[in-house]
């Protein structure tokens, strides 16, 4: 990859100077202009590789905070324990049916909740359309937008949503920070919040949040090469100042090497399982909460770790979630099983009975129901034959652009292989990766 250090890449940083499209920002106010300005133009920024704006006009704003008012506030549905249903559950199905073609193909209408059949990614992923609600009436306000997923059991997933419901986001957010007594307060001429990921290359961006006053947004790659100089990571964040942060483990634990002098209030870490040791590392590091949030793009924010009960809180009110056994039977409290999701609040792709591949049980804490012994996906990195360390995510895009490699024993190309599979048939045309990784 070239750095974008070098002369070469000078005219992707003068691109910054331009002014955002009136289509991503159509309420931007002059304050948020402003910001926007410093964020991009801020002499230490890093490469923004794309654009991004919160595309929301200001009726459906407002449609936003009457709708963050409820998810922020609403009582959590029951445990999907047998026979236990959540009372809202019968009339969503049976608005929801004859517009999903998947749904409206196993019945007429609604099956009893016994018989109802599970889902899964690759069911998703293999013919996506037949699983979304494409003529809801948000869909016809709203831009489509899609967020793609790389994929960690296989099966990688364009994901169909709305602007008003990555705004939704906060709402849950919210809902997790209130378990530790931080209520948000960053608004007009302040950063929110910074995202940060840690990859050869990612998405990143900077937006302002009108929910929030115009409040800045910045997702940016830690990665050094996306930087005029690695140590311009520093000094960026601290002129930002950002509120919250959020990332992913590994990005999360790379910024913890950074000499930063700026406190947020809290972190937050999603995508991956977070390590008791690297939480408290966190903590130490940066002298602020570290929540632990169990998500993916499919559903959002599910539940948050709290470190009293040891156990993980819900956090949706419109999210059914029981504990499955392989036949697709709820399991009682106290027993491991896969998690599977009902609801959720994404319109166009509302969930049935969605196995997460992910496993936990039901128990009661103090606080109400909770998920414990929660088995999701862990952090792994990798080190290619030259020395540099990749996301797991990496691998898995690496992989998807070879899949005669899929399945063949990963090494560093130094270690001798004592699998004993067979070399793939096509090996040849994986030079490419063979370079990256070393494949038997």
């Amino acid at each position: 990859m070239a750095q974008t250090n070098t002369p070469g890449n000078e005219g992707a940083w003068a691109a910054l100077s331009g002014e955002p499209p009136a289509a991503l920002f159509p309420t931007l106010s002059p304050q948020g202009l402003a910001l926007w300005r410093r964020m991009c133009q801020h002499p230490q920024a890093p490469l923004f590789r794309n654009q991004s704006g919160p595309r929301l006009s200001a009726a459906a704003q407002q449609a936003c905070r009457w709708r963050q008012v409820l998810w922020r506030h609403a009582p959590l549905p029951p445990p999907g324990l047998p026979g236990r249903r959540p009372w809202w559950l019968h009339a969503w199905l049976a608005r929801r049916w004859g517009h999903i073609p998947a749904w409206a193909g196993l019945a007429p209408r609604p099956l009893p909740w016994p018989q109802m059949p599970t889902h899964q990614r690759a069911d998703l992923s293999a013919d996506l359309a037949r699983h979304v609600w494409a003529t809801h009436p948000r869909a016809a306000q709203e831009p489509l937008i899609c967020f793609s997923t790389s994929g960690a059991t296989g099966h990688p997933l364009k994901v169909p949503s709305l602007p008003s419901v990555a705004a939704d986001y906060r709402a849950f957010h919210q809902r997790a920070l209130a378990h530790f007594g931080i209520h948000l307060r960053a608004g007009a001429g302040q950063v929110g919040v910074v995202l940060a990921g840690f990859q050869q290359r990612c998405f990143t961006y900077a937006s302002v949040n009108p929910l929030q006053g115009d409040c800045g947004v910045v997702k940016l790659n830690l990665a050094p090469h996306e930087w005029r100089q690695p140590e311009d990571r520093a000094a960026y964040l601290d002129a930002l100042a950002p509120e919250l942060i959020s990332g992913d483990p590994v990005s999360l634990a790379e910024l913890a090497q950074l000499p930063l002098q700026h406190r947020p209030r809290a972190l937050l870490s999603t995508s991956m399982a977070l390590s008791q040791g690297l939480r408290q590392h966190l903590e130490a590091r940066l002298a602020c909460p570290v929540l632990d949030l169990y998500s993916m793009n499919e559903a959002g924010p599910m539940a948050v770790w709290h470190p009293a009960e040891q156990a993980w809180q819900p956090l949706q009110p419109g999210l059914f979630i029981e504990i499955v056994d392989e036949r697709g039977q709820a399991l009682p409290e106290g027993e491991l099983g896969e998690i599977t999701l009902t609801g959720g609040f994404n319109p166009l792709l509302p969930l049935l009975r969605y196995r997460t591949g992910d496993h936990a049980r039901w128990v009661r804490r103090p606080s109400g129901w909770m998920l414990a012994d929660l088995h999701g996906r862990s952090p792994v990195r990798f080190v290619t034959t030259q020395g540099q360390w990749l996301n797991n995510i990496e691998l898995t895009h690496l992989l998807q652009r070879h899949p005669c490699a899929v399945g063949r024993c990963i090494r560093p190309a130094a270690v001798p292989c004592t699998c004993g599979w067979t070399r793939c048939p096509a090996a040849p045309r994986c030079k490419g990766l063979s370079r990256a990784c070393g494949i038997c």
